[in-house]
C-alpha cells in the first residue's frame, strides 16, 4: 500500500478546520478519496471547499473504496460508525471523546481486537511538544512516582455558541465530555496509566443557566442548557497517587484560558505548560523552565502522521483504544457522583 486512502465521516468544524487540512498536508503518505455527512449539502460543500471528488451516499458505501476513516461526527454516533468501520476491515481515527458511555468504549475497543485493525482516538494534547518532553522527563525518572496531580482545563466564560456543544443527547455532557477529556487523558498517559480506584465529582452550570450572562463564544438558549460547564473531581488511583481536577467552559477567574497539568512526585515536581521542573538540591530550591523544545507548535501532524504510520504497520499508536476507554470510565463516574453525591469506586 503506497498511500493510505482515507474517508471523512462527518463534515462539522472539527473535519474542516483540523482533520481534512492536515491529511491534505500529508498527501505524500495519504489521500483523502471522500466525505460523508447526513447532511448531503453540508457534505457536497465541504468537498467542493477542499476538491475532495466524492461525496458518498452512505458511510457503509464509503468503506468500500478507503483503507480508514476519520469520525468528525456528533459524540453519539462514534460507538455505532466504529464498530461498523472495523468489522468491515477498515483503520479508525475517532474524535474525542471516545463515546457516549464507557460501555460503547469497551465495544469499540472489543472489535478492535477482534478485526486487527487500527483504532485512534483523537487525544491530540499528547502529541503537543510539552506533553511529549514532560512524557521523557518522567519515563527517565527525573521526578520520581508522581504522588499529586492537579489539572486544570479552564475557560472564561466560553460556552461553545455552535454545533451541537450544548445538546446533551448528541454530546453526552458539557465542558468534561468535550475539553476537560484531553487534559484528563494527558494526565492519565504521563502518569502511566495509573489505574483509578474511587472518584469523586461535582458538575455544575448555574452561570449558563442564567440568563443574559456574558459569553465570548456565541449565544445559546440558557433555558435549556442541561450539560455541565463546570466541573471538579477527586480521584484516587491504586499506586496511591492522587489527582485534583477542574475543568469549565464558563468560570469566573481572572484569565481567559488556563490549562495545565502538574506534577508533584518523590524527588521533584513537573509542570507541562509551560514546561517547569521543580526540585529541592543542594539545601536549595530550583524552578528550571525549558528553554527550546523539539518538535512541532501545533499537534496535528503528528497526530496524522502516527495514525498513518500505525495503519500502515510502521508505529504503535500512541493513544490506544485501552487508555481512551479508561478516561471514559472516569468521566463516566465523574457524572455518577455528581448525580447520587456519592464516591464512585472502581
Amino acid at each position: 500500500m503506497s498511500k493510505l486512502r482515507i474517508g471523512i465521516v462527518g463534515t462539522g468544524g472539527i473535519a474542516i478546520n483540523r482533520h481534512i487540512p492536515t491529511f491534505l498536508q500529508l498527501n505524500v503518505m495519504a489521500s483523502i478519496e471522500g466525505v460523508y455527512d447526513i447532511d448531503q449539502v453540508r457534505a457536497e460543500q465541504v468537498a467542493s471547499q477542499f476538491n475532495i471528488l466524492k461525496v458518498y451516499p452512505s458511510y457503509q458505501e464509503m468503506f468500500r473504496n478507503v483503507d480508514a476513516i476519520v469520525i468528525c461526527t456528533p459524540n453519539k454516533f462514534h460507538a455505532e460508525i466504529t464498530v461498523a468501520a472495523l468489522e468491515a476491515g477498515i483503520h479508525v481515527l475517532c474524535e474525542k471523546p471516545m463515546a457516549l458511555t464507557a460501555s460503547e468504549c469497551r465495544q469499540m475497543a472489543e472489535a478492535a481486537k477482534r478485526s486487527g485493525k487500527v483504532l485512534a482516538v483523537a487525544y491530540h494534547y499528547r502529541f503537543m511538544k510539552e506533553a511529549r518532553a514532560a512524557k521523557k522527563v518522567l519515563l527517565a525518572g527525573d521526578i520520581g512516582n508522581p504522588l499529586v496531580v492537579r489539572v486544570q482545563a479552564l475557560r472564561r466564560r466560553k460556552v461553545p455558541g455552535w454545533g451541537v456543544f450544548t445538546n446533551k443527547e448528541l454530546q453526552g455532557g458539557g465542558s468534561l465530555i468535550d475539553y476537560g477529556c484531553h487534559l484528563l487523558d494527558l494526565a492519565l498517559w504521563l502518569m502511566g496509566n495509573a489505574e483509578p480506584i474511587e472518584v469523586s465529582g461535582s458538575t455544575y452550570n448555574a452561570l449558563s443557566k442564567t440568563e443574559g450572562e456574558v459569553n465570548q463564544w456565541g449565544s445559546f438558549d440558557h433555558q435549556t442548557f442541561d450539560v455541565d460547564d463546570h466541573v471538579t473531581a477527586y480521584i484516587k488511583f491504586s499506586n496511591g497517587a492522587s489527582m485534583l481536577f477542574e475543568t469549565s467552559w464558563s468560570n469566573n477567574i481572572k484569565e481567559d484560558v488556563v490549562e495545565n497539568v502538574s506534577i508533584s512526585g518523590e524527588k521533584g515536581g513537573l509542570e507541562v505548560f509551560p514546561l517547569t521542573l521543580n526540585y529541592a538540591k543542594h539545601g536549595m530550591l530550583f524552578n528550571s523552565q525549558a528553554a527550546w523544545i523539539p518538535g512541532e507548535d501545533k499537534p496535528d501532524v503528528p497526530q496524522a502522521e502516527n495514525f498513518i504510520q500505525a495503519c500502515l504497520g510502521h508505529a504503535e499508536l500512541v493513544v490506544n483504544p485501552e487508555e481512551a476507554v479508561r478516561v471514559s470510565q472516569i468521566i463516566e463516574a465523574i457524572y455518577q457522583s455528581s448525580l447520587s453525591g456519592n464516591g464512585i469506586k472502581f
